[in-house]
């Protein structure tokens, strides 16, 4: 069973009299322990479709599934849960809290929850990404690079079958964005959780199992390539 299939997602936003249509009928599956890419030019539509596939957004038309489960008319109340257990996201922006220490920060999904073990989890993420010594540091004390690794951490800490990554790389210099990417294909590895990443990136488009193309809203490319090694 695919852990994550869109059925003909439609996006449309209505402005005065003005309705636009960001996502048009877009649909495909994807396999657990998948590392796929969705591509396309600004405006395409892909991190509206990231919204949509994470539950941070509902479409005007058409389904989300989660693991089977049709997530697309819960209702808040229960798509928190979902959201914080099953699913991770890393954005391009970080949104760490910035009155949190880096720990508390990655430990804060965990506690809502009520995992009794939150700081020890955290504990060794930090350490699995060159950061324990920075455990007590607030966001604005981080670097651009050490900030993303912390957002890492924090998506990774209630263990998501999936991992949302939007344009993860697109505000740090090119050897802060290759490590990050490195360290987010190396957890793929580990974990053989699935990875869902926006970018615009031909290099990590081509690293990718499953490439998605998107241009003007709608899927124009769907591609199973070869296997990174």
């Amino acid at each position: 069973m695919p852990v994550l299939e869109a059925h003909n997602l439609t996006k449309t936003y209505h402005i005065e009299d003005r309705a636009i249509t960001v996502l048009d009928d877009v649909s495909f599956a994807i396999e657990s322990g998948e590392f796929a890419v969705i591509k396309g030019s600004s405006g395409s539509g892909k991190s509206t479709l990231l919204s949509l596939l994470s539950g941070l957004d509902n479409p005007t038309s058409g389904r989300v599934l989660v693991g089977g489960n049709d997530i697309t008319d819960l209702s808040e109340d229960q798509l928190a849960p979902l959201r914080n257990e099953t699913i991770g996201f890393v954005f391009q922006s970080f949104h760490l809290v910035p009155s949190l220490q880096a720990l508390e920060n990655i430990m804060f999904p965990a506690e809502l929850k009520g995992d009794r073990h939150a700081e020890e989890r955290a504990h060794a993420l930090l350490n699995r990404v060159g950061l324990s010594g920075r455990a007590a540091n607030y966001p604005h004390q981080l670097s651009g690079g050490e900030k993303q690794r912390v957002a890492i951490c924090r998506a990774l800490i209630n263990d998501p079958q999936i991992l949302f990554a939007d344009e993860p790389t697109g505000n740090l210099d090119s050897k802060n964005g290759d490590a990050i990417l490195d360290l987010l294909l190396d957890l793929h590895r580990e974990r053989r959780m699935t990875l869902v990443m926006v970018t615009h990136s031909e290099e990590i488009a081509a690293m990718a199992e499953r490439l998605l193309v998107l241009h003007d809203g709608r899927l124009i490319e769907d591609t199973r390539q070869h296997a990174y090694v």
